[in-house]
């Protein structure tokens, strides 16, 4: 406690001095000054000439001889002011702003007063010379001012060069405002998690103490053309946070070349990440610092406060996010990519009002640019690749269809990507990009050009599928492949693509769908089922014996070829295997019932329940032999967890 007294008398007594010496400038300068206007006015006239009146001579030298002297005691106050200049401004910084700002005026005043005064005093030091009978304490009267007087006129330059009180002080107001920015900089506190959302609103950076202490710094540095140091200084250390707060990041991916984005999975998990971070960074980082920015600076004028968050924003990682984006529309084109570059578009255009605020002035030449380019590169490729959607759609026509009789990837990715198109998400984004690049082109947008290409690309895919039907060899796998992809367009139904395309489109697939079941049905079971019908004269056994055996080898094939195709849709499956078992299973029953009266019942492979339980689980994946043993592993395991658990 008796420490803090002392420093609280010691900071009184520093006040009271700082006031007094205050005031003690305040009347040189009120008494001064209105007498050197006069002075200065009537200096013409005053200056007297050679062989002049000795009264006329004491008149002038009794004239200025005072406004002199009152010069030379503003110098005793700012002697005394340099001494007040020698502490650290910390300790009461606005009484240091203050003694600084007098220092400057008393100079400027004593400067701008001292060139009259010598000039007066030259001249009545030259009268003086001209009178032979003139006593020798006139000349020193006007002798010793005058010498004074000249040296005072290099004060004023010499306390601003390195080494001067002025300068000092000066460099001690930097470091002082450096210590405060570093001082009260604190991280952001950012979040990198799929669920942190980029914020608006955010606290202020800084005490608003802080920054009126900056300020007031600023003032006074700005008063002698050392404005350019504080923005350097606040820049460094302002954007050596942001970079400081982006570590929580892993934003290694921004640095990736051009060839490293052709990988198809590396550039959507690099886009995802950047779409999440540009707009956190922008919103949650670039946006609070604009503001700061403004706060510390824009009392000066918005043009400085522009240049400095201008070198905090080059200085951090504004750029590399856009040199990635750049990076991006650059790249190998490709129908994922498409979607990528919405992403792109997306954000952008959502933190639009944003970068014209942040970045709209005539300081951010660098980002303004690159922005520009991410745009065009967005907007043109991304209209290339849907233009050439079609074409890469028929293009796979040369490729081989599924040897099971699946949808082939191509048409479950196609309608899928075309549902995304068509989607909340992109289809506003794609008709604004759309547009934009009309108007690049100075062509008017048709509505219904989406629609449109949309339908170009299932054409295609409609041909695609009736070349690859036609490469089936097996004509009965022929009829379960488009009975399976008019399955899947069937399913589309309460789909955006589904409802674009129309509840007609929608009805004619699943009349295909049925046809093609029909022709399986005929082509497959039909024909086998004519092996077990019994002719009157064929009921010998011999001839039994022989039906038997080649249906038995029929049914076998058929059965482990078919094994082996799929039917994707679980209802279609189903009702398949059921239509398999009603037309099958009845007539192999009554086969057997009178091949058994035949006493042949040797020569009978399959039951009436095995061949029904067979012909049931029709069309699902096998598992192989590794599987099962795996799967046999897993179980192992995780009973022994619970075992273990349990106990």
């Amino acid at each position: 406690m008796a420490m803090s007294m002392s420093k609280m008398d010691g900071i009184k007594t520093l006040l009271n001095t700082s006031l007094e010496r205050s005031r003690a400038l305040s009347m040189e300068l009120d008494k001064t000054g209105p007498r050197l206007e006069q002075i200065k006015q009537r200096l013409p006239s005053l200056v007297p000439k050679q062989n002049c009146s000795f009264v006329a001579v004491r008149h002038q030298i009794d004239g200025v001889i005072g406004p002199a002297s009152a010069l030379l005691k503003v110098f005793d106050v700012v002697l005394e002011l340099q001494k007040s200049l020698l502490s650290e401004p910390f300790s009461d910084l606005f009484n240091y702003l203050s003694l600084v700002k007098q220092l400057e005026e008393a100079m400027k005043f004593l400067a701008d007063n001292c060139r009259f005064t010598i000039q007066w005093l030259e001249g009545i030091f030259e009268a003086l010379k001209g009178n032979p009978g003139i006593d020798d304490r006139y000349f020193l009267n006007v002798k010793k001012p005058l010498r004074i007087l000249q040296e005072l006129q290099d004060t004023d330059v010499c306390t601003r060069l390195k080494g001067g009180v002025l300068f000092e002080a000066l460099e001690k107001l930097e470091a002082e405002f450096k210590r405060l920015v570093t001082e009260n900089t604190v991280s952001f506190a950012l979040i990198d998690s799929p669920t942190y959302q980029a914020n608006r609103i955010a606290p202020s950076l800084m005490p608003v103490g802080v920054i009126h202490k900056l300020q007031a710094i600023i003032r006074r540095l700005k008063a002698n053309d050392r404005l350019e140091n504080c923005v350097s200084v606040y820049a460094v250390v302002r954007s050596s946070n942001v970079r400081a707060s982006l570590q929580v990041f892993d934003l290694e991916y921004l640095e990736n070349s051009i060839s490293e984005f052709n990988d198809v999975q590396d550039i959507e998990g690099s886009v995802d990440s950047w779409c999440k971070q540009f707009e956190l960074v922008v919103k949650n980082l670039f946006e609070p610092e604009y503001n700061l920015c403004s706060d510390v600076f824009d009392k000066i004028g918005s043009d400085v406060s522009t240049s400095c968050f201008s070198k905090i924003a080059v200085q951090s990682e504004i750029l590399s996010f856009l040199r990635f984006g750049k990076n991006v529309t650059e790249s190998k084109k490709d129908p994922i990519k498409l979607l990528k570059l919405l992403d792109i578009f997306a954000v952008l255009n959502n933190l639009r009002v944003d970068f014209n605020r942040l970045f709209g002035g005539g300081s951010y030449g660098e980002i303004q640019t690159l922005t520009r380019d991410v745009i065009k590169g967005v907007v043109n490729g991304a209209c290339e690749i849907f233009w050439e959607l079609p074409f890469q759609v028929e293009v796979q026509r040369k490729t081989s269809p599924p040897s099971n009789g699946n949808v082939p990837r191509l048409v479950s990715f196609m309608t899928d990507y075309c549902n995304q198109l068509l989607g909340d998400k992109y289809k506003p984004t794609l008709t604004q990009v759309l547009v934009i690049h009309q108007i690049w082109k100075q062509e008017t947008y048709q509505e219904g050009l989406l629609a449109s290409q949309i339908f170009n690309m299932i054409k295609e895919i409609a041909l695609n599928l009736d070349s690859w039907s036609s490469a089936h060899q097996d004509v009965t796998l022929s009829f379960i492949f488009m009975m399976n992809n008019h399955s899947h367009f069937c399913n589309l139904k309460g789909t955006k693509l589904g409802e674009m395309l129309g509840s007609s489109w929608l009805r004619a697939h699943e009349e295909y769908k049925e046809y093609y079941a029909g022709l399986y049905m005929r082509e497959s079971w039909g024909k086998l089922i004519a092996l077990l019908n019994l002719q009157d004269g064929q009921k010998s056994n011999t001839n039994n014996t022989k039906r038997l055996k080649v249906f038995n080898e029929a049914f076998d094939c058929l059965y482990k070829k078919q094994s082996n195709w799929v039917v994707t849709d679980i209802d279609l499956k189903e009702k398949i295997c059921k239509l398999v078992v009603q037309a099958f299973v009845p007539a192999y029953k009554n086969y057997l019932k009178s091949y058994v009266l035949l006493d042949e019942s040797k020569h009978v492979k399959y039951s009436v329940q095995s061949l029904e339980n067979m012909l049931s689980s029709l069309f699902e994946p096998k598992q192989s032999t590794r599987q099962v043993h795996f799967i046999g592993k897993i179980k192992h395991v995780v009973t022994h967890l619970m075992l273990t658990t349990v106990t």
